[in-house]
């Protein structure tokens, strides 16, 4: 599979963030778009093979088609760039700064959050035949997500809000070694397999992804989930945003660029 090394790869990873700050603004926002939709269809479409099948693990085993078109197709998650834009900063290339991988996170984020948006719109057109019928059992199912996963949150407070922070970091710790996984290898077939690997985890965890949420949560509103605009920022995506920077960059990004970059020296006999 053409084995790259990780001294190497976290080189390249390096690289990668550094091209994705200085990238024009149309382009950062087509590939956003792109990244968005094509994941808000592979969501869905793990939902509806979960419910047509009665297995969630089923779901989750082809979930990562989505994920690996996205990246082979070179699109951009915001859970992504939160990994790779920051180690630029870090590593003191030419040009990068803090307002520019900021910049980065910010067209991301809005292109992400577009795509997904778009396809949560279309895709309740289709279930309900252009708004004409109730959702049959997919929507209904997205829309009980939806408020299970704000309102069931709020149900605790304090310690739920910090339940899906956790499930952030966790979820962007897998979905990052995906990110990575995509460099790792020189085939086709070899990025496939080291990207499927993670985000097959994630996604059957039910750890957080905010941009899978950005497909949720407005299509299960779109599709009569009895839940708030309000409840869906402040009960799932902001805490679920800050979750997924955290843990990308401290279980993935920095651990990795530590140990391979910028190496200790080696023990004395």
């Amino acid at each position: 599979m053409s084995y790259i090394m990780p001294a190497e790869f976290v080189t390249k990873m390096v690289d990668a963030g550094e091209s994705k700050i200085h990238m024009s603004t149309r382009d950062t926002l087509i590939r956003a778009y792109m990244a968005g939709a094509i994941l808000a269809l592979a969501a869905v479409f793990a939902v509806t093979i979960a419910v047509q099948t009665g297995s969630a693990l089923v779901g989750a085993v082809l979930f990562p088609v989505g994920f690996c078109m996205l990246y082979l197709m070179g699109f951009d998650l915001l859970t992504g760039v939160f990994v790779l834009a920051p180690l630029a900063l870090i590593d003191k290339r030419p040009g990068v700064t803090v307002n520019g991988v900021l910049r980065n996170w910010g067209l991301v984020f809005l292109g992400n959050f577009a795509g997904a948006l778009s396809v949560a719109f279309m895709m309740a057109f289709v279930f309900t035949y252009g708004f004409s019928i109730e959702p049959g059992a997919v929507g209904q199912k997205i829309a009980s997500i939806g408020v299970s996963r704000t309102l069931g949150y709020a149900e605790y407070g304090s310690a739920g809000w910090f339940t899906i922070f956790v499930r952030g970091m966790l979820c962007n710790w897998m979905v990052s070694m995906g990110v990575v996984g995509a460099m790792i290898s020189t085939s086709v077939s070899g990025k496939v397999i080291a990207m499927w690997m993670p985000i097959m985890v994630f996604f059957y965890m039910g750890f957080e992804h905010s941009v899978v949420n950005m497909f949720l949560f407005p299509s299960g509103i779109i599709l009569g989930g009895e839940f708030s605009v309000l409840d869906y920022f402040i009960w799932n995506e902001i805490p679920t945003v800050l979750g997924n920077l955290v843990g990308g960059l401290a279980f993935t990004g920095l651990t990795l660029y530590t140990t391979h970059v910028k190496t200790a020296p080696k023990r004395g006999f």
